[in-house]
């Protein structure tokens, strides 16, 4: 039996996302609390994450998704209180929610991601879509779950895309859209988990395809031959790497007739709920749900 001592699972929070980090959290606890671990619920927008510490906790899982939880606050508290936790650092959660920084760091280092730039209300819409091509996508930079995000097929829907975006964000992101199979792939500790392929209804994978729908399928394995799927993998964790990520996460990507790839965004703090994607990888690879959990808190760490 691992010994965690008390363990506090964040869940809920004060995000645009509270609803899905809801129901991921209630899983991880449901897994820890069946594994005999002292597990127990903790809501960061209910109460002071200070009483962690008063309330003797010894390591923290973060099933907490978006802002306040994702973004590298979180994080930072809990290395102030010297508690471990789950998933990646301040440095690099900061970074993966932020998907300009995201890219900056990626381009920096020849990580193929679409082409983009920042909107912002001065922006030449006809500019912009010339530069970029239609159709493209327009979303907040530093939300998840595809809110706010908008497929722009004409320059002329480009403002209105942007005052959608601006709802959840002030720092508003237009991207290149790169049409092809769409494909994540989540990583557990050094080790890329196995590919999966996402056909979502009329190949719009957004919030209600992500998490409600039934029709969303998805492909594990995802049909590639063996070397195309390794050379992804390490793709990714060279992606991973380049930020700075450890313990757990998942990276986005779309891969193109001719066999490149871009990579769309990296998550540090990925869903455990019934449609999530990092439990489906990691069941192919051999690690039922439970074991995945003990696992990612097996890693805990601060800083």
């Amino acid at each position: 039996m691992r010994e965690f001592g008390k363990v506090a699972v964040l869940f809920g929070g004060r995000s645009a996302e509270r609803e899905i980090s809801m129901l991921s959290g209630t899983n991880v606890l449901a897994s820890l609390m069946g594994s005999g671990v002292d597990a127990h619920a903790f809501d960061p927008a209910e109460r002071e994450i200070f009483d962690l510490r008063r309330e003797g906790f010894d390591r923290v899982f973060i099933a907490l998704h978006g802002r306040y939880g994702e973004d590298g606050t979180v994080q930072g508290a809990l290395e102030l209180m010297d508690m471990p936790y789950t998933g990646s650092g301040v440095m690099a959660s900061a970074l993966c929610m932020d998907k300009v920084r995201t890219k900056m760091v990626w381009s920096a280092c020849g990580i193929p991601t679409p082409r983009w730039e920042v909107l912002t209300e001065r922006s030449d819409w006809n500019g912009v879509a010339t530069r970029l091509g239609l159709p493209l996508i327009v979303k907040p930079a530093r939300e998840g779950s595809t809110l706010g995000l908008t497929k722009v097929t004409r320059a002329s829907q480009l403002p209105e895309a942007y005052a959608l975006a601006a709802r959840h964000d002030r720092l508003i992101l237009a991207e290149e859209f790169v049409a092809g199979e769409e494909l994540t792939a989540g990583f557990l500790g050094k080790d890329a988990l196995p590919l999966i392929r996402i056909e979502a209804p009329q190949g719009n994978y957004d919030y209600q395809s992500k998490y409600f729908s039934d029709e969303t399928r998805y492909f594990c394995p995802c049909g590639l031959d063996e070397a195309t799927e390794r050379g992804i993998r390490e793709l990714v964790m060279r992606a991973s790497d380049a930020l700075d990520c450890e313990g757990w996460g998942r990276a986005d990507l779309i891969r193109r007739a001719d066999g490149s790839v871009s990579l769309l965004e990296m998550n540090t703090s990925p869903g455990m709920t019934g449609h999530s994607l990092v439990p489906m990888a990691a069941k192919v690879a051999g690690i039922d749900f439970d074991e995945l959990v003990l696992r990612i808190l097996e890693m805990a760490h601060v800083g």
